[in-house]
């Protein structure tokens, strides 16, 4: 299953802050994702979010197609909440507020994959 990781630039000295926001993170009822033509195009498997000084990072495991997944949690209300929650602990401002640019926010912050090893399941 691949994964893959987005950054949040966060302000320093707010990592108790930014914890209780991902404390009450509300999940989506589903796994399941789907694609533009209500198909399923992937599944959103796990999720872990890591924070160390001005730097939280969130891993996502999926199934299927990325742009479908960002498009699906762009939409999500928990996801939605969890954004909205974090704009005062930002330094660097993002654009969310929109599927649109939620995607671009998603991609741009998205870090590059070097290896991923998993044992067969």
């Amino acid at each position: 299953m691949p994964f893959t990781a987005i950054t949040y630039d966060i302000k320093s000295g707010y990592e108790d802050q930014v914890a209780e926001v991902f404390s009450g993170f509300q999940r989506p009822r589903s796994a399941v994702v789907p694609g533009a033509d209500g198909e399923q195009a992937g599944r959103i498997l796990a999720t872990a979010v890591f924070i160390r000084d001005n730097l939280l990072v969130r891993f996502i495991e999926f199934e299927g197609d990325l742009d479908a997944v960002a498009r699906h949690m762009a939409v999500q209300p928990g996801v939605q909440e969890v954004e909205r929650k974090l704009k005062p602990f930002l330094n660097s401002p993002r654009d969310t507020g929109t599927p649109e640019g939620f995607v671009r926010t998603f991609k741009s912050s998205m870090l590059r994959s070097i290896t991923q090893l998993a044992v067969p399941r």
